[in-house]
């Protein structure tokens, strides 16, 4: 039986953990020969060998010009195209209006906003006609929630980017789609600053205003995303995709 992604060649940022991970290894798992970026050495390495033969991790940081330039160049000289772009990386972290700070704003906006326009427009030149792109916004885009409009204003402009690039590319035939995830306890969590007891306590809480009474995982991401990479959603483009058990929706 064919694979979804069979002969595909698909980059996915912020690969070594969480959605990333679980993204790039369900596109392995399709056929698809995975490019993961990662900033950390060791991670990269354990998510590549945990993704399987397919996978090449490439250091760096999606922030960085000059590390997305190394990135493209190895995957030209390896396989010399791509087919699908998984832009995932990004994060945030909670500050209240009135304790926002400058470094808060630069920090946020240059992970999620600038390192995720670059790392589009940098792979331009390697996709194929018609091939796909995936950009990781956020429910929180739509829905607002306390001390957290840093991050959701970031991922509202990466809303604004599916439409707008969607446009851009039809010429190519490149279509272009966001995909909201909702509430999905990950490693990133602890990264701003959470311990595993206070991820709980959060998850517990907003589990209470998802109408599916729980929050998602990884996985459940991944496979949306996967829907939107593939030729199953191949009259699907500009489109935001909530997979968020409901809550943005009521």
């Amino acid at each position: 039986m064919a694979k979804k992604l069979d002969g595909k060649v698909a980059v996915v940022t912020g690969g070594t953990s969480g959605i990333g991970l679980a993204t790039a290894k369900l596109f392995a798992d399709e056929g698809a020969r995975v490019f993961i970026m990662g900033r950390r050495k060791e991670e990269l390495s354990a998510a590549a060998k945990r993704i399987g033969p397919s996978a090449t991790g490439v250091q760096g940081d999606v922030t960085s010009l000059t590390d997305l330039d190394t990135l493209y160049a190895a995957i030209k000289k390896d396989v010399g195209h791509i087919d699908i772009v998984f832009a995932n990386a990004g994060s945030g972290t909670w500050l209240s209006l009135g304790a926002i700070t400058e470094e808060h704003v630069d920090k946020t906006f240059g992970l999620n906003v600038k390192g995720l326009l670059f790392t589009v427009q940098k792979a331009l030149p390697l996709m194929k006609d018609g091939g796909s792109i995936v950009l990781n916004a956020s429910m929180a885009a739509s829905k607002g929630m306390p001390a957290f409009s840093v991050y959701s204003a970031s991922k509202a402009a990466v809303r604004s980017f599916a439409r707008t690039w969607a446009v851009d590319l039809k010429d190519r035939k490149i279509r272009v789609n966001a995909v909201s995830a909702g509430v999905i306890p990950t490693e990133g969590y602890r990264s701003a600053g959470m311990t595993q007891e206070q991820i709980d306590g959060f998850a517990a809480q907003m589990a209470g205003a998802i109408p599916l009474g729980r929050v998602g995982t990884p996985e459940e991401i991944a496979k949306a995303v996967l829907f939107l990479a593939s030729s199953d959603a191949s009259y699907v483009n500009g489109i935001d995709l909530f997979v968020d058990g409901g809550m943005a929706q009521v």
